[in-house]
């Protein structure tokens, strides 16, 4: 490879990393922000069962003071039966005790429903916890590489910058000026080798004679099908 392809290929590098540089500030951000939003999430989810639990909890503590007060009311109904003097009076109190044994059954019932739903929601919190350790943890440290990064993007790039301007000096500007109009058009791949007699670009067989003329780099050859500069790779295998 001659020394005005290498430098081509040089130049083409660089403006690829630099074009990356300046992409990073724009999916570096992203990035942070969906780190940030799982741990967010995981929070919330945390906070969900938690605040679950303990509205159950206290759902639990409200029946328990319900069965307390029927019980309570069933006892007084049974000493008023003892006093009953008619059969209405002792069909009426029949009814109330009834009822009342009703709703002690059912919020017995609701109670032992509220202690597993308090057990599963238990066991659940603690894995919930767990989960945002475990991902804020993680995602922490991804979270302070992604920044560092950030920080020294700036950085980088004016190193970049310095090292193309190195290599620009070294070339000629009328050759620059083809780079730069055939980048504007093609973007990443404006310098593409010769592989197997053919652009390798836009894949377009190329005269033999064409072939060795790049082979000798003596010029700068472009494609006649998609403009692309033409440079002779040491390692081709083309005779």
């Amino acid at each position: 490879m001659s020394t005005t392809s290498e430098l081509l290929m040089q130049l083409q590098g660089l403006d690829y990393q630099l074009g990356e540089l300046e992409r990073s500030k724009e999916y570096l951000p992203d990035m942070i922000e969906n780190l940030e939003g799982e741990i967010k999430a995981a929070k919330n989810v945390l906070d969900e069962t938690q605040d679950q639990l303990e509205a159950t909890r206290l759902e639990h503590k409200r029946l328990e003071l319900r069965v307390k007060d029927k019980t309570s009311e069933l006892e007084r109904l049974k000493s008023q039966m003892m006093q009953v003097k008619t059969n209405k009076e002792y069909d009426a109190i029949s009814r109330e005790i009834d009822h009342a044994r009703n709703e002690i059954n059912s919020a017995e019932e609701e109670i032992l429903q509220a202690m597993e739903t308090i057990d599963t929601l238990t066991n659940e919190v603690e894995t919930k916890k767990k989960e945002l350790d475990e991902i804020t943890q993680t995602n922490t440290d991804q979270l302070n590489t992604i920044e560092n990064e950030m920080n020294s993007v700036g950085d980088k790039i004016k190193i970049k910058q310095g090292e193309r301007e190195n290599v620009l000096v070294r070339l000629d500007k009328p050759l620059v000026s083809v780079y730069e109009r055939v980048r504007r058009g093609k973007g990443a791949g404006a310098v593409v080798a010769v592989k197997n007699r053919a652009c390798s670009g836009c894949f377009k067989n190329l005269p033999p004679q064409l072939v060795q003329e790049i082979r000798r780099g003596e010029r700068v050859i472009t494609c006649d099908s998609c403009g692309r500069i033409l440079i002779w790779d040491s390692d081709n295998s083309d005779e």
